[in-house]
């Protein structure tokens, strides 16, 4: 951390609870003298001679002083998170309580922990690799039930063990190819490199499983951003505080009212949304206005799925340009018509047959494509009142559909980490390499550098390979406490 400190000779203290008043906050320890500074100030049974895993009621003292009735829970290194001794002290939620305690161990040599540093001492002394400890803040973060469900899959090893597996048959290869290069002169071969083709087409084959996942991962992790288009007045705000169930965005009859975009979030099925509500799509003189027109445009391209909004008074041809602009975006797209009372049979048929003539559009792409282009459209057009509330528990439906996000198997590996999807390309890169050089007349060396190198980005994930730098930038997200 910034300030240097030396792990395992010194006893860290924080707020482990939110700060704040609450019913009760709990103060954690982690170190050496754990045990022996809180039972120094704790007035109860002696701490000292406690089984590990055992909680002890008392009061805390500052001299005669009685600061608090306290819980004590006492967790005996190793067999502790830090792998530490670890004490937790259960107060009531007063905040001068809290920070009246946590002055008095102070006082008595325990020193403010940094941020992450108590994961952090979990992951030194082998609790936790690194791509666990970082699933531990993305597990405090989690919001929704599918960022959850990420989080806990790789806190319990999951990716980890999938790596360490790649990992250990890299590692024999390149022990090989490392025998090789002592016996140069002597023009042997330890190393089948038929063998090692196949092993390596065979990581490439589990990296590129897991460098795909990294989109599913993500949006599970941080949402689903879902833009609202379509022309000024059709709606666009109005459907926002529907789905969202408040008064979100402001709501008039005046064309551009919405001149920036407006954003917020809910959960729909386990998995978090973030609705943006956009400026409307037209040609207008208004700078402000226009500079919302190219805002709306730029969330559009940034989106995972589009919902259309259609007034049924909307020219049709109009329409039709603005349906067939969404879908060369390539994006998910949803068709919902608004203000369903106004709707008229030959407006439904004409809307029916250009939804219908853009599906087989993008079928025939999809065709073309060999099937990896994912259909943007389909016959589905939703009609709803946003003003009413009425078709809004279709829609979200239909939205949860359109994502085509399935839940989560426990045994599925999935990346969410930025960090882990550049380590797991240069991997990749590294083993093409050394694929590369197999089919080239090239001396073993090269080989191993490049065995040694994926091996390298995979140690960068789970902590076997570490900068001060590193575990810095990754541990100061953390919450102080954890």
């Amino acid at each position: 951390m910034s300030d240097k400190p030396v792990y395992n000779s010194d006893t860290i203290i924080a707020l482990a609870t939110p700060s704040g008043v609450g019913a009760i906050g709990v103060i954690r320890l982690s170190g050496p003298e754990a045990i022996s500074l809180v039972n120094e100030v704790f007035n109860g049974k002696d701490l000292s001679i406690q089984h590990s895993h055992t909680i002890h009621f008392g009061t805390i003292r500052d001299g005669k002083q009685i600061l608090d009735e306290v819980l004590v829970s006492i967790f005996i290194g190793p067999k502790s998170y830090t792998r530490e001794n670890v004490v937790e002290i259960s107060t009531h939620g007063s905040a001068f309580i809290i920070e009246s305690i946590i002055k008095l161990l102070i006082r008595k040599g325990a020193r403010p922990a940094n941020p992450g540093e108590f994961t952090l001492r979990a992951f030194l002394n082998g609790q936790l690799d690194l791509s666990q400890a970082e699933a531990v803040a993305d597990l405090i973060a989690s919001n929704s039930q599918a960022s959850h469900q990420v989080a806990m899959q790789q806190m319990r090893g999951g990716f980890s063990s999938e790596l360490q597996h790649l990992r250990d048959q890299l590692i024999h290869f390149a022990s090989m190819i490392e025998l090789e290069l002592d016996f140069g002169e002597e023009d042997v071969e330890f190393a089948n490199r038929d063998d090692l083709k196949a092993l390596i087409y065979q990581i490439n084959r589990i990296l590129h499983k897991l460098i795909a996942s990294f989109e599913q991962g993500n949006v599970m992790k941080n949402g689903v951003p879902v833009v609202i288009a379509g022309k000024p007045n059709v709606g666009k705000s109005t459907l926002l505080n529907a789905l969202l169930n408040e008064e979100r965005a402001i709501v008039s009859e005046i064309a551009g009212t919405t001149r920036d975009t407006v954003e917020d979030e809910m959960i729909i099925g386990g998995l978090r949304f973030r609705f943006i509500d956009t400026a409307g799509i037209r040609d207008t003189e208004d700078i402000i206005e226009a500079k919302g027109v190219e805002r709306t445009h730029e969330k559009i391209k940034q989106a995972k799925l589009i919902i259309y909004l259609i007034d049924p008074a909307q020219d049709i041809k109009e329409i039709e340009e603005q349906i067939t602009y969404l879908g060369s975006l390539g994006i998910p797209f949803l068709t919902v018509v608004n203000k369903k009372d106004l709707v008229t049979s030959e407006f439904e048929n004409q809307l029916s047959v250009i939804s219908y003539q853009l599906s087989e559009s993008s079928a025939e792409h999809s065709s073309e494509d060999s099937g990896n282009r994912q259909h943007t459209t389909d016959n589905r057009i939703i009609y709803i009142s946003a003003k009413n509330k009425t078709g809004i528990e279709e829609l979200k439906s239909e939205i949860l559909r359109k994502v085509n996000l399935h839940a989560i198997n426990t045994d599925d590996v999935l990346i969410s980490n930025i960090r882990h999807l550049e380590a797991l390309q240069k991997t990749e890169e590294s083993l093409n390499r050394v694929l590369e050089n197999i089919d080239n007349p090239v001396t073993s060396d090269f080989l191993a550098m490049d065995i040694k190198q994926a091996l390298y980005y995979l140690g960068e994930i789970t902590g076997q390979v570490t900068t001060d730098d590193l575990l810095e930038t990754i541990f100061s997200k953390f919450c102080i406490g954890k």
